[in-house]
């Protein structure tokens, strides 16, 4: 009882921002959201992915109907995005990896230059990707 006394006569001087437009991420923070992101993209095209394989494995007809399917540009553009995110997560997961092993430091400024590094990288492995989808 005591507690909620304390509770309700504690001041609140927090600052409460609630314009999101105006929050500026660092890169590690963005870095640390897009892999999650991209853990979920790669989680459900997993799905997609098993089923256009099952339906072209399934017979010939099942193949030209896969085939016919991959054909198509609003497709060839979301395996692009798939493509694009497993590349991010993949990118994102040797980054952690290599801090979990002490290989980079654990500081803001190492933080920084690993999310920067890992981003290059993705634009490259995204247009390799691009060339490979089209």
């Amino acid at each position: 009882m005591w507690a909620l006394f304390m509770i309700k006569n504690v001041k609140k001087q927090r600052p409460v921002n609630l314009d999101l437009t105006t929050i500026r991420f660092p890169a590690t923070a963005i870095a640390s959201i897009l892999h999650r992101v991209s853990g979920v993209i790669t989680f459900v095209a997993v799905g997609i992915l098993l089923w256009l394989l099952g339906l072209s494995l399934s017979s010939q007809d099942g193949f030209q109907t896969a085939s016919a399917i991959m054909s198509g540009f609003f497709v060839k553009f979301i395996m692009w995005g798939i493509l694009t995110a497993l590349a991010y997560h993949a990118v994102g997961g040797i980054r952690h990896m290599l801090m979990d092993f002490g290989w980079l430091e654990e500081t803001f400024e190492a933080g920084k230059r690993s999310a920067t590094i890992c981003f290059a990288i993705t634009v490259v492995l995204s247009l390799l990707a691009g060339v490979l989808v089209w």
